[in-house]
Parts: C-alpha cells; sequence; structure tokens
C-alpha cells in the first residue's frame, strides 16, 4: 500500500513518524510532576492546536515548537496573537 504525504496539520505521530513521536513522548514523561499539565487539560489544549491553520507537522507555524510538549507543560501557553489557550 502506498501512502501519500502526511497531513500538514496534525500531531508528530502523525506527520513525522514514531521516532519523533517516541522523542516526544520521552521528553514529556522527563517532565517533572509538578511541571505538568493534567492529562484533561492536555488534551483540550492538543484539541485547539488540531483546529489551528498553524500547526504544521506537529510543530507551531508561529513559534517553531513541538505542540505536545508545550501543551504538557503546566506553563504552557499559546503563542498565537488570540492565544486560543
Amino acid at each position: 500500500m502506498e501512502y501519500g504525504k502526511p497531513c500538514r496539520r496534525c500531531l508528530s505521530r502523525e506527520a513525522c513518524g514514531e521516532d519523533l513521536a517516541k522523542l516526544i513522548r520521552e521528553r514529556i514523561a522527563g517532565l517533572p510532576e509538578e511541571m505538568k499539565a493534567d492529562e484533561e487539560l492536555y488534551r483540550k489544549r492538543l484539541s485547539a492546536c488540531l483546529m489551528c491553520k498553524d500547526l504544521i507537522g506537529g510543530m507551531c507555524a508561529k513559534c517553531g515548537c513541538y505542540v505536545e510538549i508545550r501543551a504538557a507543560r503546566i506553563q504552557g501557553y499559546c503563542p498565537a496573537a488570540e492565544k486560543k489557550w
């Protein structure tokens, strides 16, 4: 089966493959617990990112971060002018 280009508006595991997704998961797992957003907040943030036109291959076009890492940090924020989260 042949696949086309991945969607540019998805998270890293869909866009970049399992290697990058694994590194991102490891980075999130390595955050001290007091720095981590709870699962509900994390999922809510990712949902907002998935709807954003600035999400490109798991990265935010506004700041260049991997949105999954930014969303996992309790003090994370949306860098877009309209502050989606």
